[in-house]
């Protein structure tokens, strides 16, 4: 069950708690569970692993993937990346940023957007319908209240949507006030944090809808949408959210990949350098995963796209990722060891790097994650995602 906030809700209900506020202290909120936070990310579309993470030491990579190679990041291993990944090779270097390669749900063969984003985002789990796998995680967690986890965006989400309370926030309602009670709360809220940076962000999102979306500045036209998701995802973690998710999309690259698969690129980085900026020192207790529904075929299509396929790829980034390298068992891109002879072959269950994280984050029990959480997965040995 999530309790629904628009841009307006979250500011004017401020308001209503004007006369409250000098008896308002941070140990008004409820207790926070863990200091850790995490964030999920659904990149839907299925973004192509193999162009985001290259394989280029496989020796059937560039045939497969001939006119989508130009500009490879090369790191002088066995994977390159693609060139719209270059702002954040920092990240990758100081260790806060890494993948997980050749990863999948258990959907196969039908390759639908639909039920593909249902089982990544339930879980798989037989017989609990719109019930998300986050929201099972959350009922888990002592100490978990409403405040606990939020769900960022316009579109909906099963992740967090079930029977354990949580917030949604969504930037969709205009930001109506007088001139003096705008200036009323600045003065309230001048010295609280929370509630004027808060205020300050919904205030910017209102004027740029206003102005349709088309204001040169912080919130560029081609990202403004994402990079609002994480600015706010951030505000919310730097107080009492621990557990965040949003997604972007975008990553449906049947046609034309060279070029469409590079905007949703750019809105990922700068998701992520934002979520970086913006948390400063919380960062360093920060995990972001973002997992797609499937991967796209190994070799490129007659429209100079690719089809839906099977095997994928991951993003960890934070300042607790064991990072600077690409997780996974390879199996390889020959003919024989390619997914009913097009995909690159799953070698392991992304819910499994999910339910690993929530273990080393949050203290679940490998046992709970099985049977509650990921209901009937074997999560096998501890990969060792984090530091």
């Amino acid at each position: 069950m999530m309790t629904n906030i628009s841009r307006r809700n979250f500011v004017l209900g401020t308001a209503c708690s004007v006369a409250a506020h000098p008896l308002m202290s941070r140990a008004s909120f409820a207790s926070v569970p863990s200091d850790n936070r995490l964030v999920v990310i659904i990149l839907r579309g299925a973004m192509d692993g193999l162009d985001v993470v290259r394989p280029v030491g496989a020796p059937e990579f560039e045939n497969y993937r001939k006119g989508l190679l130009e500009g490879t990041l090369h790191t002088g291993g066995f994977f390159g990346f693609h060139p719209k990944l270059e702002p954040l090779m920092p990240m990758w270097a100081d260790g806060d940023l890494s993948f997980i390669h050749a990863t999948s749900t258990p959907y196969r063969d039908v390759r639908s957007h639909f039920d593909g984003q249902d089982m990544l985002e339930t879980g798989g789990a037989d017989g609990i319908e719109g019930d998300g796998w986050l929201n099972r995680a959350l009922g888990q967690i002592p100490g978990a209240a409403r405040e606990t986890a939020i769900s960022v965006g316009r579109e909906p989400s099963l992740i967090l949507s079930g029977d354990t309370p949580s917030l949604s926030w969504a930037p969709n309602a205009d930001l109506e006030m007088t001139g003096q009670a705008q200036q009323l709360l600045e003065l309230i809220y001048h010295d609280d944090p929370l509630f004027r940076n808060g205020l300050e962000l919904a205030e910017i999102l209102s004027r740029d809808e206003a102005m349709g979306g088309n204001r040169a500045g912080k919130l560029t036209k081609n990202i403004r949408g994402t990079r609002e998701l994480a600015e706010y995802t951030a505000l919310r973690l730097l107080d009492e959210t621990r557990i965040a998710s949003f997604s972007t999309a975008g990553w449906d690259t049947h046609r034309s990949q060279r070029s469409s698969i590079n905007r949703p690129l750019e809105q990922l980085a700068d998701v992520l350098l934002t979520l970086k900026s913006d948390l400063g020192s919380v960062w360093d207790k920060t995990t972001v995963l973002a997992m797609t529904e499937f991967g796209r075929t190994a070799r490129v299509n007659g429209g100079g796209g690719t089809d839906h396929g099977t095997g994928g790829a991951a993003v960890l980034a934070g300042g607790t990722v064991r990072g600077g390298r690409v997780f996974g068992t390879w199996p390889g891109l020959a003919e024989a060891d390619l997914y009913n002879g097009r995909d690159l072959k799953p070698t392991s269950d992304v819910r499994a790097h999910a339910g690993w994280l929530l273990h080393s984050l949050f203290g679940l029990e490998k046992s709970v994650i099985e049977t509650t959480v990921f209901p009937k997965l074997d999560m096998g040995r501890a990969p060792e995602l984090l530091l």
